[in-house]
């Protein structure tokens, strides 16, 4: 009896033992397991951020490559040769000679046209034109036929009658009368209707224009034909020293049609054959 409750008691140990080795086995097979999740878990965490971190890098220095401008290739300096830098030195002083004779054209061309654009202060048309000496003139005048011209002035001077003075006063502005008051008048020699330069008719010893066949007086006043008026004055003055100075920058007005102070009718046949107004 007593062995039998030994065996008993034994064979109960055993079990005891048996499940209590199998209950520790299992907590140690599932620490492991736990413990082999973990650090699979973690491998994949750190294995999947560092993937991350190396793609952010790649695409970092792939960005700044990119932005770098490529390389370019050292080539080895070589010294130039004398034949290399005489052609360059031709080049230079070809080059440099060819600008300064485009600028100097350039500047040349310029001052021509602003000369031609600046207004003349003396000497020439459009300022005052010394005509000569007024003893030299009516000499001239004689000598032309009655007709003397200067083309600095592009003006016609003839004689105008002591006589005729008392009409012309009255007819005349101020600034014409002192050349008729020394004896001569200045006329325009273009014509009043179209601009035509007017030419002296010795025969009729009046102005006949040789365009529309205006006729004037030899003082220029209308006498038949298309213009408007009388030939255009320009003012002039005689000096003390006896020089005539013709003001070209001013032209004063024909007189109106139908003036007639001196009473010249033609004395010979017309150069052009005028219709009366």
């Amino acid at each position: 009896m007593t062995i039998f409750i030994a065996i008993v008691a034994i064979s109960a140990l055993a079990i005891l033992a048996v499940a209590t080795l199998a209950k520790s086995r299992n907590n140690d097979i599932r620490g492991i397991g736990e413990a082999n999740y973990k650090q699979k878990t973690s491998t994949r965490k750190t294995t999947a951020a560092q993937q991350t971190e190396n793609a952010a890098v790649k695409y970092h220095k792939s960005a700044q490559q990119e932005k770098l401008p490529p390389k370019a290739d050292i080539q080895p300096w070589v010294a130039p040769t004398p034949e290399k830098i005489g052609l360059s030195r031709r080049k230079f002083f070809n080059r440099a000679t060819i600008t300064l004779a485009g600028i100097a054209g350039i500047g040349g061309l310029a001052a021509g046209f602003i000369g031609f654009l600046w207004p003349t202060k003396t000497g020439g048309f459009g300022s005052q034109v010394n005509a000569g000496k007024i003893d030299a003139i009516k000499n001239g005048i004689q000598q032309g036929g009655g007709f003397f011209y200067v083309p600095e002035a592009r003006s016609w001077i003839t004689e105008y009658p002591k006589e005729a003075l008392p009409a012309a006063r009255t007819t005349y502005p101020e600034n014409v009368l002192p050349a008729m008051e020394e004896g001569i008048v200045v006329l325009s020699q273009k014509c009043p209707h179209l601009g035509c330069r007017i030419p002296e008719c010795s025969t009729s010893q009046w102005f006949e224009c040789q365009c529309h066949g205006s006729q004037y007086n030899r003082v220029g006043e209308k006498k038949a034909g298309p213009a408007p008026r009388g030939m255009d004055h320009h003012p002039a003055t005689v000096t003390g020293s006896g020089d005539v100075i013709v003001n070209t920058a001013t032209l004063v007005t024909g007189a109106s049609i139908g003036t007639n102070t001196t009473g010249q009718e033609a004395e010979g046949p017309h150069c052009t054959s005028g219709d009366e107004h």
